[in-house]
């Protein structure tokens, strides 16, 4: 509901994106934002092939969410590449990355520009409340609006900064300098110390978001997507809603990236992936600048 809006149409994210000034000329960081938004089409496509499927919608379900994350991963490597260059290789330093480059210089778009600055609990609970004001809503009711939607929304960023919390606990407890301090919790001052360095590096953002949702599908909760009554019909709409995220999101790297790459080589780039793709690129690249 929250992409699904006029805020992602290209009047808009042309307007958002008009003073971004184009970077100096740097052919080795462009060739690297247009292998990642290949990528990144390339998962786009193969999400809306399943989209497009009559029926199988269970088959495909766990490749679907694998390929909306992907296609989201890819095209945040192609802002960060086009913002500074780098090229992190892991999962959690481009999220990283993504949220220090990206997000923290608003140049991302709500609700993908959702973040909090850190996982520390008293940091989460003030920024939570910023961002929540007045909406009550959450995660336990289906939302039928936008508000509601963004209530969800606030609330999976709040979630996914306990679960980052309680990973970082957990891996403390295995450290020789938690098991020194002799406690077996972070009640103590030296422990929550300990834990709460570590919190503070730590980023919670639209990406973490995502590749937590990606490794549920993919490495646990075997039977929510495959067993029990039959939701084929919800299914139908969740990849549907999938395929409209991750195109909005490419969408809106697309625009940025456009601004920053080598003044001629955006047009260059869409027309030879016109020509010479042998995939299905499934939103209109030209219409970008």
């Amino acid at each position: 509901m929250l992409a699904d809006s006029s805020t992602f149409s290209h009047q808009m994210l042309q307007r958002k994106y008009s003073q971004v000034q184009r970077r100096k000329v740097n052919p080795e960081a462009d060739t690297l934002v247009f292998e990642m938004l290949v990528m990144s089409l390339h998962n786009l496509s193969s999400l809306t092939s399943f989209d497009m499927l009559s029926a199988g919608k269970y088959e495909v379900v766990r490749s679907a969410i694998v390929a909306w994350y992907y296609s989201t991963y890819y095209a945040s490597k192609a802002m960060i590449a086009a913002c500074s260059a780098s090229n992190p290789q892991t999962h959690s330093k481009t999220a990283k990355v993504w949220q220090s480059d990206i997000v923290a210089n608003g140049l991302a778009v709500a609700p993908f520009s959702f973040m909090l600055s850190n996982a520390v609990t008293k940091t989460v609970e003030s920024e939570i409340a910023a961002l929540r004001q007045s909406n009550t809503h959450d995660l336990n009711i289906e939302p039928k609006n936008s508000v509601e939607a963004r209530g969800a929304a606030i609330s999976y960023l709040k979630g996914t900064a306990e679960y980052v919390k309680w990973q970082v606990e957990e891996d403390i407890k295995s450290n020789r300098a938690f098991r020194d301090l002799n406690v077996t919790n972070f009640r103590s001052a030296a422990a929550r110390k300990l834990r709460d360095d570590r919190l503070q590096q730590e980023s919670v953002n639209y990406l973490v978001q995502a590749f937590r949702y990606r490794g549920k599908a993919h490495y646990r909760d075997s039977i929510y997507l495959s067993y029990g009554v039959d939701q084929t019909q919800v299914l139908g709409t969740f990849i549907g809603d999938l395929r409209v995220v991750a195109e909005r999101f490419l969408t809106m790297a697309s625009f940025y990236v456009a601004r920053r790459v080598e003044k001629g080589t955006w047009q260059d780039f869409v027309a030879d992936i016109n020509e010479s793709l042998n995939f299905h690129i499934p939103i209109d690249l030209s219409t970008i600048s």
